[in-house]
């Protein structure tokens, strides 16, 4: 039986799960769903730290330098998780997990 609570066919095992916004938590897709609930939980956090430092660039608190050190980290932050979206074949509506009657995550 799937989260879904709807029984699966044997013919299912074998297919790609569908996209459906939830962490894949079978014992063959463990390291998926567990790479899957890591990447979610850093995507987060990487918009939260983008969002700080949208205010504090907005409330004139940073240099230029540290402004420019901000963005350049930013980018980086950006790029390295592409890469790992890469890796574990995921992508952003995969980390954007649902929370049921709360929503999506993301």
């Amino acid at each position: 039986m799937n989260l879904n609570n709807q029984p699966e066919s044997l013919g299912s095992l074998d297919r790609q799960p569908e996209k459906s916004g939830r962490i894949q938590l079978d014992p063959e897709g463990a390291e998926e769903g567990l790479a899957q609930l890591v990447l979610t939980v850093i995507e987060l956090l990487r918009q939260l730290v983008e969002r700080q430092a949208i205010r504090r660039v907005d409330g004139g608190n940073l240099t230029e330098e540290e402004i420019e050190k901000l963005g350049v980290a930013l980018m980086n932050l950006d790029v390295k998780m592409d890469e790992l979206k890469e890796i574990f074949n995921l992508d952003d509506e995969d980390l954007n997990i649902d929370l049921g009657p709360l929503g999506n995550l993301l």
